[in-house]
């Protein structure tokens, strides 16, 4: 690890470092994937990584690249202490919007942890259900605090994967490419095609 990579990490773990003062033992940074695309699901990461961890490459996941964010990954499960996803599918992002289906995602991602945290650090959401658990909400936390970064490319990467899996099963929208973001060629596909079972219905109705 170079120098100035330990110390952008130094950096990045100020907020864990300050929390960890006062005795608390474990500290759980949530993120989510998913919010803005037309298709597929939301997924919510809940991860504690040990007080010591220093993976290098550790960032905001829209920072890195998808070959770095893989290998990345598979450090952070590898040393997390505790990790858990939520999903929410799009039938059910439909329902209740967008924004309660990512706090719906949230708490499934606490419940799921195996190790109960002292405090959770959270990206940017307010008004969630924590299991009772205090936490911090952190505006641009995924770019501002490790375990939050570390959520982000958990899941990141475990959503991307499903899109993957379902470009298989409908090849003519890119999924692969687009992960069910808006691009171009997607509402092009979606105009041409119309809607497959993943679509979100509330994202889509301008373009069918």
């Amino acid at each position: 690890m170079t120098e100035k990579e330990f110390i952008r990490l130094k950096k990045l773990k100020e907020i864990e470092q300050n929390i960890y003062m006062d005795g608390t033992k474990y500290i759980c940074g949530i993120d989510e994937a998913g919010r803005g695309p037309f298709a597929g699901p939301v997924v919510v990461a809940s991860v504690i990584m040990p007080k010591d961890s220093m993976i290098e490459g550790v960032n905001d996941s829209k920072k890195i690249s998808e070959k770095k964010r893989e290998l990345i990954y598979q450090e952070i499960i590898k040393e997390a202490v505790s990790y858990s996803v939520g999903i929410i599918d799009e039938s059910r992002i439909d329902e209740i919007n967008i924004l309660e289906a990512t706090k719906e995602g949230l708490t499934n991602s606490v419940r799921g942890l195996e190790v109960k945290p002292d405090v959770i650090l959270v990206d940017a959401l307010t008004k969630i259900d924590t299991c009772g658990i205090p936490y911090r909400s952190i505006i641009k936390g995924d770019a501002l605090c490790y375990s939050i970064s570390a959520a982000s490319i958990i899941a990141k990467v475990t959503r991307d994967r499903i899109m993957i899996k379902y470009d298989e099963i409908y090849p003519e929208y890119g999924f692969a490419k687009n992960k069910g973001y808006g691009t171009a060629y997607h509402i092009d596909a979606i105009k041409k095609y119309g809607l497959c079972p993943i679509h979100r219905r509330s994202f889509t109705a301008n373009y069918t």
